[in-house]
């Protein structure tokens, strides 16, 4: 008896066809480009802006820099003063300036109680907006 043949079918590769995945993308663009001619067409309402106005500020100054060192001497921008003093000149520069703001710094050696005797000062004449530098300075700098 002679062999029957059986015929295997032979398989084809898997194949990725273009063509629908094109017509896919084109459907998707239509849809986008639809989607934003329709956004033109969202109602605003009309709004009035301030116009801007200079500003008749006095430009800001420099902050005045009390300086306590560790003999108790009191600089005031580098300038050596009495603590006397220090009250007037605090308040004359309360009212010369519309911003008042001070830096209070100190040497190495600067005492603690002299420090807050000028924090005291400070806050007597009613200025907010002042610091206290962190960092040791050399003497009168």
């Amino acid at each position: 008896m002679e062999g029957t043949k059986i015929k295997v079918p032979v398989r084809k590769k898997a194949r990725i066809e273009i063509i629908p995945l094109i017509d896919v993308i084109f459907f998707l663009l239509a849809t986008f480009v639809l989607f934003t001619l329709s956004l033109n067409r969202i109602r605003s309402l009309p709004v009035e802006l301030p116009a801007a106005v200079a500003s008749k500020e006095k430009p800001l100054t420099e902050p005045v820099t009390i300086q306590v060192s560790g003999e108790g001497a009191i600089f005031w921008n580098r300038e050596l003063i009495d603590m006397a003093d220090l009250h007037s000149r605090i308040a004359f520069y309360k009212t010369q300036t519309e911003d008042p703001r001070i830096l209070v710094a100190g040497d190495e050696r600067a005492r603690f109680g002299q420090t807050v005797a000028v924090l005291d000062e400070i806050r007597r004449e009613g200025i907010d907006k002042f610091s206290v530098e962190t960092r040791p300075r050399a003497t009168g700098k």
